[in-house]
C-alpha cells in the first residue's frame, strides 16, 4: 500500500508482509475506532462503498 496510516507502535513487522486487503482492513478499523465512530455507522457506510466499488468492476 502506499500510505501507511498505521505508527510505528501499532504496526507490527508482519503486518508489512501481509496482503495488501489485510493491510487495508488494518486502516480501515484504525481509522474507525481512532475516530469513534460506531459500529453501526461503519457497517452502513461500507455497505455504501461494497456497492459503489462492484458497479466499478461489472
Amino acid at each position: 500500500m502506499s500510505k501507511d496510516i498505521r505508527t510505528k507502535d501499532k504496526a507490527p513487522s508482519s503486518l508489512s508482509s501481509a496482503p495488501e486487503d489485510v493491510q487495508l482492513a488494518v486502516d480501515l478499523i484504525y481509522l474507525l475506532e481512532s475516530n469513534d465512530i460506531k459500529p453501526e455507522i461503519a457497517l452502513a457506510a461500507l455497505e455504501i462503498v461494497k456497492k459503489d466499488l462492484e458497479s466499478k468492476i461489472q
